[in-house]
């Protein structure tokens, strides 16, 4: 008889590793804090709960890393991947979801199961040798007493950084007279984004008001780390007035049918955020502005005058750990063995990414319990490109959360031609070289497995 292996959080990492661990006949336990003790970002008790956007971007897996990582995870039995499919809302070439309709959906299937149970308790502390093989799946919300406890064992060797929530309106309160439905340069289906544009005397008034509006203020203790791919609205508008007009508001792509012949100076998408399409997320504004702030600065945009939030933006701190430094190649804890750790928790930035290695840490710890070698996933692959950056020894003290990227792959410049000459290749077609030659790869290690 196999003992059970222990899971800390429920969130995408957590709840993938745990459905890889049972679909290989290993007794899992999940304890998850909530709704017992909330935490300062979910609403739900769900399990892979999305508290930010409900996109996992592109879904793109010939030409876009991730949906590369998309592709491979759905390739190797991805819960989070098989929910999403089942519950995807249209958002052009991105893979957007049903953020509750998702999140039931992996906590049906997880409590389903017949060799997964649930303890509603807090995980206080790090569990001993003794306690068996843990995964700690956490997340970037870690509780106090647990963040503390992880601090401890890892010599204070943990970073910081703040995330942000874009609100999310009520389409209904949206003016479109003003407004109009169109994806940029018409990929997709033409209603899966809502446009607002801005004139250039708007689009500056607005930024203005940015930057003058009053912010969520920080502790004397902590200190604003934000991550680049991540950046409060008005963070992005201090880097310059001209900083969003390269950024979430780009007029790019878009032609508004209200004003014909005059392109708007910049724009404002709003994406679908449920099935029923009645709510819409604010794409790329998550904000530190106090919620009167947003209501005031936000209604400025036309077309959302009168624009009803059902969520207003936020703020929280994301904690993560020197994973190069404390982990070995197995995502264990140098110091502690029997813990893994999975998820944002380890460095890996968004959701897929977060998945991706919770899906590792469960492979890995059920090889563990089986007796059996595990086979790490060759670096030519997202899964394996992820995998490295956790254990990247560059520059280990300024070690910084990373998104799926073709920066982390092993280079492809160029290829022989049948003559024997070598030929680069660049754009487009670069990243379908990465990406062929990562699904190649990744199906070949899959039929080790």
């Amino acid at each position: 008889m196999v003992d059970p292996v222990h899971i800390a959080g429920a969130g995408l990492a957590g709840s993938e590793a745990a459905w890889q661990l049972a679909c290989r006949g290993i007794p899992t336990v999940i304890h998850e804090m909530r709704p017992r003790k909330a935490s300062p970002a979910h609403k739900t008790a769900f399990c892979a709960e999305l508290v930010c956007s409900n996109s996992l971007r592109s879904d793109d897996y010939l030409h876009n890393a991730v949906g590369l990582m998309h592709q491979e995870m759905r390739l190797a039995g991805s819960l989070i991947m098989e929910c999403a499919d089942e519950t995807k809302v249209p958002a052009g070439g991105a893979l957007a979801v049903d953020r509750n309709g998702f999140a039931q959906e992996v906590s049906r299937r997880l409590r389903n199961h017949p060799l997964i149970s649930f303890v509603e308790e807090e995980i206080s502390g790090l569990p001993g040798p003794e306690d068996g093989l843990w995964i700690i799946a956490t997340g970037p919300l870690t509780s106090e007493k647990l963040t503390n406890s992880i601090l401890e064992a890892v010599d204070y060797q943990s970073l910081n950084f703040f995330d942000a929530i874009a609100p999310v309106v009520y389409k209904d309160s949206i003016d479109f007279s003003k407004a109009w439905y169109q994806s940029r340069y018409d990929k997709g289906d033409k209603y899966d984004y809502i446009n607002c544009p801005l004139s250039k005397e708007e689009y500056y008034r607005f930024a203005e008001e940015l930057l003058k509006g009053d912010k969520v203020e920080f502790h004397d203790f902590e200190k604003a780390a934000y991550f680049d791919g991540c950046l409060p609205i008005e963070v992005m508008a201090e880097r310059g007035p001209d900083t969003l007009l390269f950024g979430p508001m780009k007029p790019v792509g878009l032609t508004n049918p209200h004003t014909p012949g005059q392109k708007p100076y910049a724009v404002v998408q709003l994406r679908q955020d449920n099935k029923e399409d009645t709510l819409r997320n604010m794409v790329g504004f998550q904000t530190k502005l106090k919620y009167g702030e947003q209501q005031r600065i936000f209604r400025m945009i036309p077309g959302l005058e009168n624009a009803q939030f059902a969520r207003l933006g936020g703020i929280h701190k994301n904690t993560f750990i020197k994973s190069p430094l404390l982990l070995d190649a197995f995502l264990r804890l140098k110091s502690r063995p029997n813990l893994r750790f999975a998820g944002q928790i380890t460095g890996c930035e968004g959701y897929i990414e977060s998945a991706a290695v919770g899906w590792l840490a469960g492979y890995f710890c059920a090889c563990e319990a089986l007796g059996k070698e595990a086979l790490p996933p060759p670096e030519t692959t997202a899964f394996g490109a992820m995998l490295g950056h956790l254990q990247d020894q560059t520059n280990i003290e300024n070690f910084q959360p990373m998104n799926i990227n073709f920066g982390i792959f092993p280079t492809i410049s160029g290829e022989r031609t049948a003559n024997g000459k070598f030929r680069k290749i660049k754009g487009a077609e670069r990243k379908e070289a990465y990406c062929r030659r990562a699904l190649e790869d990744v199906q070949q290690w899959l039929n080790l497995l």
